[in-house]
């Protein structure tokens, strides 16, 4: 663990968090990919060990934590096992129960939160429009005193566990973005239904789902943030997704440089280690300078972040430039492995497959340049 960005309380926290995957997650990873879905009984051991709800108040059973360094230990301790899907919970979820709450929902929602007998997601994406929020079609319409929900999602992780997911819908159809507004859906509401657990490439820990809602009556109680300000409470917390995705995309790809490197030495052909080949030194090298530029980079927006100064702009090259690079360097790993880099026994190539997404979720790496782009002025 890199020393330059934390300190011995970091360190501590690091080997609590390995205590945590050595004994709840690592035994039973296997089992869980191969069932699509993780056990319910590991969130509550995550909620026990007090990993969920970092940023959380204490009163609510929450970390308290002020020092985003401590999600940034567990985020990248979890990149090995990126089925439990923890990030999404504490990083991407947690802020807008915090910050767009009322008292009220607090109070309801973030014990169970932070215990692990509420598990989150959030649904945004539908069928059909991708990255393209203002063109959602899901409606949230009034209705005494609530609301009535119509629409589908799609993709969403945690789709099957999840037992409050924040629905982003239409409220006014004619304001596009503007008019766009968060519920807080939960699992018993009549009409909310889940679809396929969805066969991906990757992730096969990680249930990810179809979502369908049929005239689900939502209580006013569960707007979240203000109605016709969803568009921009969203946008509001990307930056720290972004960031998010960036960090365990590095993480996991210097997990597996190490183990290539390792590789490298100890595997022979014709004789010799295979990294004392020119190629492979080369390759090696190269793959070991791109990922210390990455990481100086990554650590200053850490910085950034901790001190409320990370911009929109430059989580977005965070997301891309680090996504696309992890991509590349564990392909490159892979090939490295020769033939037993595609055999599902070696890490690498577990990894290869779980990593090609995050070019995609959080935002694409084409949608990623068109933030830069503008904020160039273009």
């Amino acid at each position: 663990m890199r020393r330059r960005l934390f300190d011995a309380t970091h360190l501590a926290f690091a080997e609590t968090v390995s205590a945590f995957l050595a004994k709840e997650v690592t035994p039973h990873y296997e089992k869980w990919e191969a069932a699509g879905i993780v056990d319910r009984e590991v969130w509550l051991a995550a909620g026990r060990a007090g990993l969920l709800g970092l940023s959380v108040p204490e009163r609510y059973g929450g970390g308290g934590n002020t020092d985003y360094r401590f999600n940034v230990v567990l985020l990248e301790a979890l990149e090995g096992t990126p089925g439990l899907a923890i990030g999404l919970h504490n990083e991407v979820i947690g802020p807008y129960l915090t910050e767009l709450s009322t008292p009220e929902q607090r109070d309801r929602w973030l014990p169970g939160f932070c215990s692990g007998e509420l598990i989150s997601a959030i649904a945004m994406t539908e069928p059909g429009i991708g990255s393209d929020l203002a063109g959602m079609s899901t409606t949230a319409v009034r209705d005494g005193d609530g609301w009535v929900l119509n629409g589908s999602k799609t993709f969403i992780s945690n789709g099957i566990l999840s037992d409050i997911v924040i629905v982003a819908a239409k409220t006014d159809p004619a304001a596009g973005s503007r008019g766009i507004s968060l519920f807080v859906v939960e699992r018993a509401m009549a009409g909310f239904e889940r679809g396929r657990n969805l066969d991906k490439i990757g992730l096969h820990a990680q249930d990810t789902a179809e979502l369908f809602f049929s005239d689900v009556r939502v209580p006013s109680e569960n707007l979240l943030g203000e109605e016709n300000r969803g568009f921009y409470h969203l946008v509001a917390n990307l930056p720290q997704e972004r960031l998010v995705i960036a960090l365990g995309a590095i993480a996991r790809a210097e997990r597996v440089f190490a183990q290539t490197c390792e590789y490298a030495r100890t595997r022979t052909a014709f004789g010799r280690a295979i990294g004392s080949f020119q190629n492979s030194r080369f390759t090696l090298a190269e793959l070991a300078t791109e990922l210390e530029i990455a990481r100086t980079y990554l650590d200053r927006c850490v910085i950034e972040h901790d001190a409320g100064d990370l911009s929109a702009a430059d989580a977005a090259k965070a997301k891309w430039w680090c996504t696309e690079l992890s991509n590349r360097v564990i392909d490159r790993c892979l090939q490295l492995h020769g033939g037993y880099g595609y055999m599902n026994e070696y890490p690498v190539a577990r990894a290869w497959r779980d990593s090609r997404v995050n070019t995609l979720f959080g935002g694409t790496t084409e949608i990623m340049k068109e933030i830069i782009g503008r904020d160039l002025g273009f």
